[in-house]
């Protein structure tokens, strides 16, 4: 059975991902980490990740694009704000038998692929309380009225930044019908803080994959992950505890936030961001080239 972990990442992250895997490595020397490129512009942080963590880029580079030429037939050019995000539906067509993506905006505490012994008897797990906030950002209450999903599946929304799954539960044209099911009901989704992949993905393994877990759901409860919590308490540099439940946190995710100097937590990721080496000056990643008037214009006719 081969494991592994999933990441996607772009020179501009290259921070963000150099703290990621210096948290995975802490807790596990060997697990192989393959990167998925974001975009074009990836061949620095995979050099770097390559040369300190033995990450490697995803073999089949022409399936990602072909997966987001897809997309944007079925979509449209202009229906996400970051369509690149799907680029992590690679993940189900890759090496690894059994695998967690993480976002890089992640840092890990424990050995975080053990988590996938859940899979003796689950397809797919996640682990966070997305669920308690609602369904802002994934669903509208259309798709519950209009008998989609049940009342129950309320409780299982989840977060896109951490999960983990069996391969082959989606072949590629299963993958693309089931978009194609989610462009023509836009009004299922909740788009409208610029989510991207999150309402789609809930909705691809909610409506397919009957056999999931999110980890916090056990018996014994889950800590939070969620960086906008106040509520978790420093162990050390390095981790953290919930004392809701009174366990560490198994990850901690600064989703919705710009990890930088006065940002929740902020200690903890700079300790891993420079474990290892010396702390240099915090330079925020360069802004998103914005189009030009002609860009813009050119877009707008299309």
């Amino acid at each position: 059975m081969t494991r592994g972990i999933y990441i996607t990442a772009n020179d501009r992250v290259t921070d963000h991902a150099i703290a990621l895997l210096n948290s995975i490595r802490y807790y596990d020397a060997t697990v192989p980490v393959i990167l998925i490129p974001y975009d074009d512009h990836y061949q620095s942080v995979a050099s770097v990740l390559a040369e300190r963590f033995g990450v490697t880029v995803y073999e089949d580079l022409p399936f990602i694009d072909r997966l987001s030429n897809q997309l944007r037939e079925v979509f449209g050019d202009r229906f996400f704000a970051r369509p690149n995000q799907f680029r992590k539906q690679a993940c189900w067509f890759g090496p690894f038998e059994e695998f967690l993506y993480i976002d890089t905006d992640i840092v890990v505490f424990e050995k975080i692929i053990d988590n996938l012994n859940y899979l003796q008897d689950y397809d797919f797990i996640c682990s966070d309380y997305q669920h308690n906030g609602g369904i802002a950002n994934v669903f509208n209450s259309q798709v519950f009225e209009a008998g989609v999903f049940p009342e129950t599946a309320r409780q299982e929304i989840f977060n896109c930044g951490f999960w983990g799954a069996k391969r082959d539960l989606f072949t590629e044209e299963k993958l693309y019908s089931t978009f194609a099911e989610c462009a023509a009901h836009p009004e299922y989704f909740d788009f409208s803080q610029k989510t991207s992949d999150q309402p789609i993905i809930n909705y691809m393994i909610l409506k397919n994959v009957e056999k999931r877990l999110n980890i916090v759901r056990r018996p014994e409860g889950g800590p939070g992950n969620w960086a906008g919590s106040t509520r978790f308490v420093a162990v050390g540099c390095d981790r953290l505890l919930d004392p809701n439940v009174n366990q560490p946190l198994q990850y901690l995710h600064w989703a919705g936030m710009k990890i930088q100097p006065g940002c929740p937590y902020w200690e903890v990721w700079e300790h891993y961001r420079y474990l290892n080496e010396p702390k240099a000056p915090w330079v925020a990643p360069p802004a998103k080239p914005q189009a030009n008037l002609w860009q813009r214009v050119v877009a707008k006719l299309k």
